[in-house]
């Protein structure tokens, strides 16, 4: 049966265009005022007088709108230094070198008047005063050799004294029975092989009872002037703190601190080390708050930094008390130390 075509509506002229057909494969557009629906995997087109739809992002659009400099880690090389701080570079050995000649520079302007701190009149008046003050202070040996040195004033009187009555004599300053051995067998040495006189060489002194390299340097810096480094407990402590070293054997330090200093400054370099180290620079307390060379020490902090507490706890002359020798050299600043058994 054949297909009619239904007739035109009145009043609308009938259109006589050809019906349109969509070509296959070809996009397919809406007619004027009808809605429009896309199709199924077709691209849409905006119709006139209507919004433009927004155009898919571009390749560049589509990057983060931050630009390649924000696009970087938040944290910038120097916050994330500060958030993990780099290690300190370890000093060089020429940095050490230069600033422990540096402190030996300034140790000598605090403290130009730097001696020996025991009293003596001869090598050995120092050599028994030395060997005496093992496990005791430079002051109580003082205050006790005046009356050992009335009595015997030379090696052969000591090496032929009665051990009690040294024993006695020298009992104020600790450990007298091994001292008093000590003392009455290198007076005997330096009576039976040295014709009564203190050698002047090292490898001489340390063959004489109860004594060390510490000892020698000591009595052949300051009575014969020999330069030599003394490695007593103040300096052991000062050249570990100044990191000079980091040896705790008293023979590995003086070897080494011998390599930093010229030979020439090694007697004084000594005395201003200790003389620091017992004013200042102590052992449990020291006095980082009134330190003169606190810009040179890799150690500040490790006791008192308050200016005033610091200063509480200086000793002998630096602090205002007497020093340690009973007669101190002419340019010593401070107070002569107090005979025994008188008050300071």
């Amino acid at each position: 049966m054949a297909n009619r075509k239904s007739a035109p509506e009145p009043g609308r002229a009938a259109d006589s265009r050809p019906p349109r057909t969509a070509e296959p494969g070809t996009p397919r557009t809406a007619e004027p005022g009808t809605p429009r629906t896309a199709e199924p995997g077709t691209p849409r087109t905006a119709e006139p007088g209507t919004r433009r739809a927004s155009k898919p992002a571009s390749p560049r659009a589509s990057k983060p709108a931050a630009s390649p400099r924000a696009s970087k880690p938040a944290a910038s090389p120097r916050a994330s230094k500060s958030e993990s701080p780099r290690a300190a570079k370890p000093e060089s050995r020429l940095a050490m070198v230069r600033r422990a000649r540096r402190i030996n520079r300034e140790l000598a302007e605090v403290y130009p008047y730097a001696h020996p701190e025991l009293d003596f009149r001869n090598p050995f008046e120092l050599l028994v005063a030395t060997v005496l003050s093992a496990q005791t202070t430079d002051l109580r040996v003082n205050q006790t050799t005046p009356a050992l040195f009335a009595k015997y004033p030379t090696p052969e009187d000591l090496a032929a004294a009665v051990p009690e009555e040294v024993e006695e004599l020298i009992r104020p300053t600790g450990f007298f029975r091994a001292k008093t051995k000590s003392i009455m067998g290198l007076s005997a040495a330096l009576r039976d092989d040295f014709g009564g006189e203190v050698p002047g060489r090292l490898e001489d002194l340390v063959k004489l009872p109860g004594v060390g390299r510490k000892t020698a340097f000591v009595v052949l810096g300051n009575a014969f002037g020999v330069p030599g480094i003394t490695v007593d407990t103040h300096f052991m402590r000062l050249a570990r703190r100044w990191r000079w070293t980091e040896s705790d054997d008293p023979v590995k330090i003086e070897a080494e601190v011998a390599t930093i200093f010229p030979k020439s400054e090694w007697t004084m370099l000594s005395h201003r080390v200790i003389f620091h180290g017992r004013r200042i620079c102590h052992a449990r307390k020291p006095a980082c708050g009134a330190c003169p060379i606190t810009h040179l020490c890799p150690s500040y902090g490790e006791g008192e930094t308050d200016p005033e507490k610091a200063a509480k706890l200086l000793k002998y002359e630096k602090g205002g008390f007497p020093g340690q020798r009973l007669n101190p050299p002419p340019d010593y600043p401070g107070r002569p130390a107090p005979p025994l058994g008188a008050s300071g």
